[in-house]
């Protein structure tokens, strides 16, 4: 009897290691178009920017590509340019982070009443994420023109006293403009997220809360906000990262003016790279962007760790 368990063992050592073999094969097949997929528009891209950054290469040149060191840098931080669309980049990001995170906490907190007809708000708030920021930039451009439904709007409101600005056609408010639709088309995503946040807190802490005779602020304050925590990081992270992206409205809407007061550094790495065919002064940008946004995420990611 001990013999034939001894002989049966290696059988099932041999049986366990071929499924455990299979299952780490099925698992690497399953898992190998997606790290085609990143080594292709991801690895790939970063390590050809990170190398040409340091050359000359132009879009369309009959040269080859030339070592040039640090000289794209160089001019890069000498670019009075560069410095603007970094201001307006920053700008545009310290306005809208905490406006677009405050406005959706405020709508999830609405909607997350349980009351008739809250699937039709909830609806609402959604429908401008899923249409192409193209078509709202396009849409917005109009809504915006010295003659558009805004001016006639405001016109109407003051019996003609008020006149609007052309809002994408002055420096002063092209920025705060595109700030507006931003925020308007963004905001249902991030409602989404707090939503599903403040679905996750028991409804026990809330009876609890109710119990000891909380407020509605004390409610927020000491069982909400705690409980939103890791959502409050994703919010603030997602949010920051397209923040700093921010192209697709400059390019539809301004390009960059009036006067470079709508210039972001995204958009100045595109316009120099595709537009300018400098390939390797725009790698150059990418980097320094790519660094300023990853030290950005690093720093809030730290601000709103969860302290022991």
């Amino acid at each position: 009897m001990i013999a034939a368990l001894e002989r049966l063992r290696p059988v099932r050592r041999t049986r366990t290691t071929n499924a455990r073999r299979r299952e780490s094969l099925t698992a690497l097949g399953m898992a190998t178009p997606a790290v085609v997929l990143l080594i292709v528009f991801l690895v790939v891209p970063v390590a050809l920017a990170f190398g040409l950054a340091f050359t000359d290469a132009r879009l369309i040149s009959p040269t080859p590509a030339r070592f040039v060191g640090l000289r794209n840098f160089t001019l890069l931080f000498q670019d009075p340019v560069f410095y603007k669309s970094l201001r307006n980049t920053v700008y545009f990001a310290v306005v809208v982070v905490p406006l677009q995170a405050g406005l959706a906490l405020v709508l999830a907190l609405l909607v997350n009443a349980e009351v008739r007809g809250v699937n039709f708000f909830r609806t609402v708030y959604f429908l401008p994420v899923v249409t192409s920021m193209v078509v709202v930039s396009i849409l917005w451009t109009f809504l915006y023109r010295q003659d558009g439904l805004i001016n006639r709007v405001l016109s109407a409101l003051t019996l003609g006293h008020v006149h609007g600005p052309d809002w994408l056609g002055d420096p002063a408010t092209a920025m705060p403009a595109i700030i507006l639709m931003s925020v308007w088309q963004g905001v249902g995503f991030h409602m989404i997220i707090w939503l599903a946040g403040l679905q996750t807190i028991p409804a026990e802490l809330y009876e609890a809360a109710d119990l000891d005779g909380a407020t509605r602020w004390d409610r927020f304050r000491h069982v909400t906000w705690p409980g939103l925590h890791d959502t409050r990081t994703f919010v603030l992270v997602t949010i920051t990262i397209s923040a700093f992206s921010l192209f697709t409205q400059i390019r539809v809407m301004t390009q960059g003016g009036p006067l470079d007061s709508t210039t972001t550094v995204v958009y100045q790495a595109v316009h120099t790279g595709y537009d300018q065919q400098q390939t390797a002064y725009a790698s150059a940008i990418s980097l320094v962007f790519f660094v300023l946004v990853l030290a950005v995420s690093l720093i809030q990611r730290f601000l709103t760790r969860e302290k022991d």
